[in-house]
């Protein structure tokens, strides 16, 4: 359940892009990756072993890393937005990959076992950290993300962003800036990310450059997919039966990726709405506009 928690936060920025902007990002493993590597700099290299101090600083370092990237990458809509931000995410997994002295290269960067509200668990054991503490401030952030996510997203802001979604051209005949509100949304997401990221490294105790790798920008991708953009809490659905899906299979064949990627394509195609489709059926379904 700690990937589901930490993936959780991260979807729920990816689906305001995704989901209410009608933009979909092939590289938003680079401000995972953001978040991961700002939590083992700031464990290993400048000693802040506070959590609450790491997600602050991740979501914060990927909202400063994003501002530059999203005003080049909402200029564009559709494909050309999607090819950018892979782009971009691969020249920060390059960069990772090849700056080895700062980055650790492929072996990455370890992780020190961070302090949860001011209190110092080194002493206890690995598994009952992670199985009692961690995963309550896991679950405690998620909690955060969701209230302040569905805050932005039933504002006044997140109806602007889903008429631009549906027609960009009447948003901008009423008075609104189409580039600077997917601007926002763009550097809003990767915040999120950030700290979904910065949530990542503490269980495994190291981070490395394969989170920044495209194909973790397409397993974020399918995993809104798998549960349904359309709706608030299907990208949450969609992690955990990604997550579940992929640990089951695993555990009981060798080639689990041709019966994984098997049965999410049989999802997809007989779910077209997602998971969260599924439940809506007989009703009607709000579904994001490209």
């Amino acid at each position: 359940m700690l990937p589901f928690m930490a993936y959780g936060v991260v979807l729920l920025g990816l689906n305001l892009l995704f989901g209410y902007s009608g933009l979909v990002s092939f590289g938003h493993a680079l401000f995972i990756g953001v978040g991961a590597y700002a939590g083992a700099f700031l464990t290993g290299r400048f000693g802040v072993r506070h959590l609450e101090a790491i997600v602050l600083v991740a979501g914060g370092l990927g909202a400063l890393v994003a501002m530059p990237v999203g005003a080049l990458c909402v200029r564009y809509v559709k494909i050309y937005f999607g090819m950018l931000t892979l782009a971009f995410g691969m020249v920060f997994y390059t960069f990772l990959l090849k700056f080895y002295r700062l980055t650790g290269g492929d072996e990455g960067m370890p992780v020190l076992r961070p302090f949860l509200l001011g209190q110092d668990l080194g002493a206890m054991p690995k598994t009952d950290y992670l199985a009692g503490p961690y995963y309550y401030y896991s679950l405690a952030v998620l909690v955060v993300a969701v209230l302040g996510m569905w805050r932005i997203v039933h504002s006044p802001f997140g109806l602007c962003l889903r008429t631009i979604r549906d027609n960009p051209v009447k948003a901008e005949t009423l008075g609104v800036s189409v580039t600077r509100y997917r601007w926002f949304a763009f550097v809003i997401s990767a915040a999120y990310a950030a700290a979904g990221g910065a949530l990542l490294g503490p269980p495994t105790g190291n981070v490395d450059p394969t989170l920044a790798y495209w194909t973790h920008s397409g397993n974020i991708v399918f995993m809104t997919l798998l549960g349904g953009f359309g709706s608030f809490f299907g990208p949450l659905l969609g992690a955990f039966v990604f997550i579940y899906l992929q640990d089951f299979v695993m555990s009981l064949v060798p080639y689990w990726r041709l019966v994984f990627g098997a049965i999410l394509a049989a999802i997809v195609i007989f779910a077209p709405g997602g998971l969260m489709g599924l439940f809506a059926r007989g009703r009607p379904v709000e579904v994001a506009r490209g």
